[in-house]
């Protein structure tokens, strides 16, 4: 089995590492020795096989990450563009991107990455920055204007998508680019959901958002109608009336309180209420003092708004933060010129490293003031007189599971003047009562199609709260889910690993090299056919490569690339709504491209050509050339003694084949 030792250094990054691919003591050859080396024939030889890179099997929008890296480090040339010209590699890139996810922009900036977490580039010295490069393409796309792909096929279907957050928006441009004509229902004034009314400005740009939601609604055939709440001003027998299809995409907008005595004080609110009126301007400044309950990023971005909004001494009653969220009345952004900073505790169930927010904003929390307690939970709200919450009292807390367990005589109370909880959310399924799972979620099958409920499916928050890119891989597979009922063979399962593929035979269609057609003649052999892609098999539906199936000392150690943040000292937080990440210089993003170990796919080292002692393994013709076909094996000269496979740094090469 591979190994891998990397020396650490003192800010906790690997300085170097040491690789061997045999432990001490291994001696003992496998039993194929004697057959092997038997160079009449072989048993086993080298053939091709693509799986999966964990980077995107551990992306839930299923992004072909390794396929857009192999594109910023310019080993997949651009094509042609409609001028005849190659088009630049980050508009090549970006396209690529969009197979999966439309919101690279956004995506780039808030996604907390877990396809950084699955890099095996972790296991040299650092995961390749996914995140930052997404985010330069990004804004490159913006910043040129790029479109979408024109739709050049018409289904003369009608697709009805009930909400206009991020699992409907990616549906709805999913299934525009399948040829159906598009109806988006959203209750709110404008499109965008926790992207617009949750996230803040400052972690995601509205210009940016704005722009990567026009690009889907300029597709054509996408109608908005926005200030509609389906269950209330059309009914569920209206839309099954008038559309082939519903994809119920509507999140989950109510929040959840705490199971605790005291809850039902006026200034116990949720972060879901919090947030939404924030980003809708009513709330211009918050309490004195409060505690947000959750340790999720939710939390982190309420208590990081309530530091920025600030507190104002001359605030009169009905002006509190509560009586805004509740709907009361609504902040006068001139009134709340003189601001003094507020004091801002932020509590979670469990360890402070352990908190599920990511730890990029924990940092920036703690150095923006706010105080964050772990390992303690909430026991009860304290009143005041007029029924008002004036603190909140806790104990430390250890965690069975997710059950957090009570230290007995650890309770302290912290005052406060709102409490807000960021512990979960549910759906708001008033109307619509026929989804409701009884827990304020929908259900869904495995190809996101709501059970007993023909014609209609459901992604995002609402079958499972996760992350933006959740909702995006749920809206991807519903709309070939929904193409496929359509055209009459409805799906019943979903490949193993369910993402979107690389595909070897794009890449050979783009490079004008497409296979003659197979005339289904019974042939001896396929290595001289010009329909067959000879010693090529893809796994990547089955099979995740890891790290042990990597040549890692092939690797040396590159650090890398950083974005510039912009980090905020407590005393001047205040009023500070200036985005604090900085994108990456095209020099960056190539660099960083460039840091990619193409983990299951050939990205053109020339080991197994180098190193072959029976000069077996050779480039193929350049003009036959294309991603994922750069070499091939003679058989009747390779004798299977596996060098290719031990050299191959992204573990392409399988020894296989041969006779019995």
């Amino acid at each position: 089995m591979a190994t891998d030792t990397a020396v650490q250094g003192k800010d906790g990054n690997a300085e170097g590492h040491t690789w061997r691919r045999y432990k001490e003591g291994d001696q003992k050859w496998d039993q194929w020795t004697e057959q092997i080396f038997d160079a009449g024939w072989s048993h086993k030889c080298p053939t091709y096989i693509h799986r999966t890179p964990p980077c995107q099997g551990s992306c839930p929008s299923g992004h072909d990450i390794r396929g857009w890296l192999q594109i910023a480090r310019g080993i997949d040339k651009p094509p042609a563009g409609p001028d005849g010209k190659p088009m630049a590699w980050q508009e090549y890139a970006f396209r690529r991107m969009v197979e999966a996810n439309p919101f690279p922009a956004v995506m780039g900036r808030v996604c907390p990455a877990p396809c950084q977490d699955g890099c095996n580039r972790n296991q040299v010295e650092d995961f390749v920055g996914i995140n930052a490069v997404e985010h330069y393409v990004g804004d490159y796309a913006i910043e040129h204007k790029l479109g979408f792909d024109p739709v050049t096929v018409d289904s003369g279907r009608k697709i009805a998508v009930i909400g206009g957050g991020p699992a409907g928006l990616a549906a709805a441009y999913q299934m525009r680019r399948k040829g159906h004509a598009i109806t988006i229902f959203e209750a709110a004034p404008a499109l965008g959901g926790w992207m617009r009314y949750g996230i803040p400005g400052y972690r995601v740009p509205r210009e940016a958002l704005d722009a990567e939601i026009q690009r889907i609604l300029d597709m054509g055939k996408v109608e908005v109608k926005c200030g509609v709440r389906v269950g209330k001003d059309i009914t569920l027998a209206q839309l099954e009336a008038d559309f082939d299809a519903v994809f119920w995409g509507i999140g989950t907008q109510a929040g959840k309180g705490l199971p605790i005595p005291g809850w039902d004080a006026p200034n116990c609110i949720s972060g879901v209420d919090f947030l939404r009126a924030f980003n809708e301007g009513r709330l211009q400044h918050v309490n004195q003092r409060i505690v947000v309950i959750g340790g999720g990023d939710t939390s982190i971005d309420v208590a990081s708004v309530a530091r920025r909004l600030g507190h104002i001494t001359e605030a009169k009653p009905n002006e509190s933060a509560d009586s805004v969220v509740w709907g009361h009345t609504a902040h006068d952004v001139s009134s709340s010129a003189k601001r003094s900073g507020a004091e801002v505790t932020l509590t979670s169930l469990f360890p402070v490293e352990k908190m599920t927010a990511a730890e990029r904003e924990v940092s920036d929390a703690k150095h923006e003031g706010i105080d964050i307690k772990g390992s303690v939970m909430p026991l009860e709200v304290i009143k005041d007189a007029e029924g008002r919450a004036i603190g909140l009292k806790l104990c430390e807390c250890d965690m069975d599971g997710m059950r957090p367990v009570p230290r007995e005589g650890t309770e302290f109370t912290i005052d406060c003047d709102l409490v807000v909880s960021a512990v979960g959310q549910k759906g708001d399924m008033a109307g619509i009562e026929a989804l409701d799972n009884g827990h304020g979620y929908i259900n869904a099958d495995k190809t996101y199609a709501v059970p007993k409920m023909p014609k209609h499916f459901v992604g995002g928050d609402v079958v499972r709260p996760h992350l933006l890119t959740t909702a995006i891989g749920h809206a991807r597979i519903a709309a070939e889910s929904i193409d496929h009922m359509l055209a009459g063979h409805p799906d019943t399962k979903r490949p193993k690993v369910d993402v979107h593929h690389w595909n070897l035979l794009e890449m050979l269609n783009q490079s004008g090299l497409t296979p003659e057609a197979y005339d289904k003649k019974p042939v001896r052999g396929t290595s001289e056919e010009k329909f067959a892609i000879h010693n090529y098999e893809d796994r990547s539906s089955q099979e995740i490569i890891t790290s042990d199936g990597l040549f890692l000392g092939h690797f040396p150690f590159v650090g890398r690339n950083m974005r510039d943040e912009i980090h905020i000292d407590s005393d001047k937080v205040l009023g500070n709504f200036e985005e604090r990440l900085k994108g990456f210089t095209e020099q960056q993003a190539v660099d960083e491209g460039k840091r990619c170990m193409s983990c299951g796919l050939c990205f053109e080292c020339d080991n197994c050509v180098v190193f072959c002692p029976q000069d077996a393994v050779h480039r193929v013709p350049k003009a036959e050339r294309a991603v994922g076909r750069y070499v091939y094996t003679e058989y009747t000269r390779c004798i299977g003694c596996h060098i290719c496979n031990d050299v191959c740094p992204t573990g392409y090469i399988h020894m296989g084949l041969g006779e019995d």
